[in-house]
């Protein structure tokens, strides 16, 4: 992943900031032409376009027919953050949503992705009930909005950033223009 591969060769530090993409869809989610309904967006370009970017990074892409809120799944990502190995569960929630069709706006659906990826579910559940990490999440929208960032992924650092899903060479450039310094040993 090009993540993983930026880490091995830059001094870098990743913080995942969340975003609102969509944060008006109601919880039990909407059709992908409801959400784009009267927005001349093409789905069927937008997947292709999509799955090739994703085919590409070797990561899976299904073909999606709804769109679900990901508030709830944002406050459980900050709340795993705060936990040793608690990265491990970014990338189930990636599968559940992207590949696997799932709500993960759905309590239940994110009690289960969260035991998958082994951590504590009991915890994970208060988490949610109890919205513990809204505020945490409520900054980081606004840290977005402030940043300009208008769409996922995005990658910023040093005042600059680049949106959408670039090539790794673009990362990398990206990386190297803002100054940012090479890990001993990773060959330059």
């Amino acid at each position: 992943m090009r993540i993983e591969k930026l880490r091995q060769k830059f001094d870098i530090e990743i913080e995942w900031v969340h975003f609102p993409l969509h944060p008006e869809t109601p919880d039990e989610g909407m059709t992908l032409e409801d959400l784009f309904a009267g927005r001349n967006y093409d789905l069927e370009a937008s997947y292709r376009k999509m799955k090739g970017l994703m085919d590409a990074e070797g990561l899976d892409y299904a073909r999606r027919t709804h769109t679900y809120n990901s508030r709830l799944a944002q406050e459980l990502g900050a709340w795993a953050d705060t936990r040793e190995g608690g990265e491990a569960l970014h990338d189930p929630l990636y599968r559940a949503y992207f590949v696997d069709g799932k709500n993960i706006g759905d309590t239940d659906t994110l009690l289960g992705i969260v035991e998958d990826a082994g951590l504590p579910v009991e915890e994970a559940r208060a988490v949610l009930q109890e919205r513990r990490f809204r505020d945490a999440v409520d900054e980081d929208w606004a840290r977005s909005r402030k940043l300009g960032v208008s769409g996922v992924p995005t990658f910023a650092a040093g005042g600059y950033g680049v949106v959408g899903a670039q090539p790794y060479e673009t990362l990398e450039k990206f990386l190297t223009e803002i100054g940012a310094g090479l890990r001993a040993g990773s060959g330059g």
